[in-house]
Parts: structure tokens; sequence; C-alpha cells
């Protein structure tokens, strides 16, 4: 198991809000998406490491749940927690939260890949990622097995 860690903090605006009052499934998206990019970073995959490298990271699958309606003037956070680290593969989970009242508003699941953007192919991660995962590592589980690489048996690209 991982430590959750806080990977975005904002607020919800009125130009958000959808035909029904609440906040768009789209401004949800672009939300966790600002969350993995900040994740990413923690584990070393920075955008200008990605550009620097001629690498990427790309969503093979994503899941959302939405648990409670949005509303305009809502305090929003994001925390994202690793839940496998692969060969070429990250799986992780974000979780929204209402700032003010600690209730959980959505939660969505990503396997990514480590992608070589010159010769469109999954690559493997660099030992750095796999040292800052470990780093993640909630200290009560410390002596779980790893899970290696159980998440590339559900990738396959191409």
């Amino acid at each position: 198991m991982y430590t959750p860690i806080e990977t975005y903090r904002g607020f919800v605006y009125p130009s958000s809000i959808d035909h029904v009052g609440h906040m768009n499934v789209q401004f949800y998206t672009a939300r966790f998406d600002e969350a993995t990019w900040q994740f990413l970073a923690q584990l070393g995959l920075t955008p200008s490491f990605l550009k620097r490298n001629q690498r990427g990271a790309v969503a093979v699958d994503q899941h959302t749940q939405y648990k409670r309606e949005v509303l305009a003037g809502s305090l929003l956070h994001v925390t994202t927690e690793l839940l496998a680290l692969g060969r070429t593969s990250i799986r992780f989970v974000h979780r929204m939260y209402d700032s003010e009242t600690a209730e959980e508003v959505a939660q969505t699941e990503f396997v990514g890949v480590y992608f070589d953007t010159e010769h469109r192919v999954a690559t493997q991660l660099p030992a750095a990622v796999h040292r800052c995962a470990n780093a993640m590592r909630a200290a009560h589980v410390s002596m779980s097995p790893d899970l290696g690489d159980t998440t590339e048996e559900m990738i396959a690209v191409t």
C-alpha cells in the first residue's frame, strides 16, 4: 500500500456548472488530469524530463465514479495513491474531496503507460521512478510483498 498525497487544490467557478446545476463531467476530468501531472512529477516524470527524453505518459484505462454533486463555490482537493507500478505501466487512483466537509465527491482510477514518443511504443520506466514509488509506500505495510509487474498483464500496447 502507498501513502496518498495531495495533488490538486482549487475552487469551482460558475462557468464549470452545467444545465442541471452541478459541475460538468469535463471539469472533473480536467482536475483529475492536472492532479495526474502533479503526481507524475512526484515520481520524477516531470514535463521537462519527458520532453528531454522523448517520453510521454499515456492513459490506457480510466474508470470514474461520481459520488456527490459539486456546486459552484465549492472548494475541492484531490489526493492520489499509487496502486501498482509495473515495468512500463502505472496504476493509481485519484480521490476528489469537498475541502470544507472532507466528503469524497468523486474518484477515478487510471492505468497509464510510459511511452517512447519517437518509436511510439511502451518503454521501461526509469529506476528512479521505482525508487520514488518505494518512498511512497505506507510505513505500516513495508513488509508486504512487492506487486512487481502485475499491472503489465493488464496492458497490451502495440
